[in-house]
């Protein structure tokens, strides 16, 4: 999807903002880095980092057009312009039946709409060297734009005109389903991908958490063209969006393309409401045997609301679980090359173990001992102070880019009710204390659901109850 751009300073600032489409649900480079063992005090000392803080951020409003809330963030440092239109709900809108239902009609429109037929389109975005994305995600869907300055007006007509009035045309409409049933069965080709999709069904089993995005081939294959039809005409309503733009665009400017567009749908009835936790369930293993060389482990442990006070405490926990694992797993036994305690940033927060492993066996045991550690021990506050200053760091690294910025607001508005929480982060990290991690490790890295790709007679699942 991606079009081939002219070389120029705006062109490869945007090529490099591409890759920021992807949600922020993965763990981050603050856990991975965590894992390595590096010393954030080394890159970021803490009087720099507190002087680039801005207690008042004032190139940052927000307003309303027919019930769509906006947030502009006015970035004038470089030619890139983020938009990225949220459509709330996620999995929760479709359901298992027919998971999947939006991307498929947001991938559609790609194909055409009442104005632009698909070739036209697909010229259009060549020569204007913009990106327009879909990506799907439990809590939301992202409906993304990447423009520079001089081709927003241009791009926005055909973002806007693709979610307003696609054509989605029957025989076009079959070539994608073809195109979508293919993706969802290579993930099978990946162990990773599918290690995935077993642990968050295991572990959110019922839940909206527990249902793939992107769909099956069964729920793809249930859904009619009569269906994304109705889909579009009911749920493209401004009551279930948030629109976030980065770049350097003025209010009165975006207000006024906004109104124009996206601003004369209806209204409709929706009110963002996040997922209820998950019930309480006891420990559980889902294996799929597979012939490999090595096999993949994946549990999940559900966490608190991404509102609670609990989930900094939870985020920096899993930090400090993914370093010691890397240190007794993979450098002191060499069991591993990949190895870390995953966090999940959505609306209901998770922890996890993940390890790629000849010897499940062993390493799960050394895993449940590092965890007991982290329950019952007791963390420095010399080293907490320095797993700190490397979160206080990733969070420059992970804004650096327009597109970044664009998702840490809409968390913070979404997650914790406010987008200018999003600049209260390092206050709510430096207030964490070791008795903080070491208690929401007892309260809830326990129960661990485990998902298990790889040869069954290499696992002793009673150890996982041990967890």
């Amino acid at each position: 999807m991606r079009a081939r751009a002219r070389i120029s300073v705006a062109a490869a600032a945007l090529l490099a903002a591409a890759p920021a489409l992807a949600q922020a649900g993965r763990a981050s480079s603050v856990e991975r880095g965590a894992s390595r063992g590096t010393d954030p005090t080394l890159d970021a000392p803490r009087s720099t980092l507190d002087a680039r803080v801005a207690p008042n951020d004032t190139n940052t409003v927000s307003f309303d057009v027919n019930g769509l809330p906006v947030i502009l963030r006015r970035v004038t440092s470089n030619e890139v312009v983020a938009a990225n239109l949220y459509l709330l709900g996620g999995t929760r809108q479709a359901g298992a039946e027919q998971a999947g239902l939006e991307p498929f009609l947001l991938d559609a429109t790609e194909r055409g709409t009442q104005k632009y037929s698909r070739d036209v389109l697909a010229e259009k975005m060549a020569r204007l060297g913009s990106l327009i994305g879909v990506d799907a995600d439990h809590d939301w869907t992202t409906f993304a734009m990447r423009s520079t300055t001089a081709t927003f007006d241009s791009t926005w007509a055909i973002f806007a005109d693709r979610l307003m009035r696609p054509t989605l045309d029957s025989g076009e409409v079959e070539l994608l389903r073809g195109r979508l049933l293919s993706g969802v069965r290579q993930r099978r080709d990946s162990p990773d991908a599918q290690l995935e999709y077993l642990a968050d069904s295991l572990a959110f089993d019922g839940h909206p958490y527990g249902i793939a995005p992107r769909g099956t081939e069964a729920s793809l294959r249930r859904i009619a063209l009569a269906d994304l039809r109705k889909y579009q005409r009911e749920q493209m309503v401004t009551s279930r969006m948030l629109l976030v733009v980065v770049g350097d665009v003025d209010r009165a400017k975006l207000e006024r393309v906004v109104a124009a567009t996206l601003g004369t749908l209806p209204k409709g009835s929706y009110a963002w409401q996040p997922p209820a936790p998950p019930p309480a369930r006891p420990s559980a293993v889902a294996v799929e045997r597979r012939d490999l060389p090595t096999n993949y482990l994946l549990g999940y442990f559900p966490g608190p609301a991404a509102s609670s006070p609990d989930y900094y405490p939870l985020r920096i926990a899993t930090a400090v679980l993914s370093g010691r694992f890397f240190a007794e797993i993979r450098s002191k036994r060499n069991l591993s090359y990949a190895v870390h305690a995953p966090f999940v940033d959505r609306a209901v927060a998770t922890g996890g173990v993940y390890v790629t492993t000849v010897d499940p066996r062993t390493t799960l045991a050394l895993m449940r001992e590092e965890l007991r550690n982290l329950q019952e021990g007791w963390i420095t506050p010399r080293g907490l102070d320095q797993l700190r200053q490397q979160f206080i760091t990733e969070y420059f690294l992970d804004n650096e880019t327009n597109a970044d910025q664009a998702n840490f607001l809409a968390r913070a508005q979404l997650y914790r009710g406010d987008w200018k929480r999003a600049a209260r982060f390092v206050e709510e990290l430096r207030a964490v204390t070791p008795d903080d991690v070491r208690r929401v490790a007892r309260q809830y890295l326990h129960d661990l659901r485990l998902a298990y790709i790889g040869n069954p007679a290499r696992l002793d699942e009673s150890m996982v109850k041990g967890f």
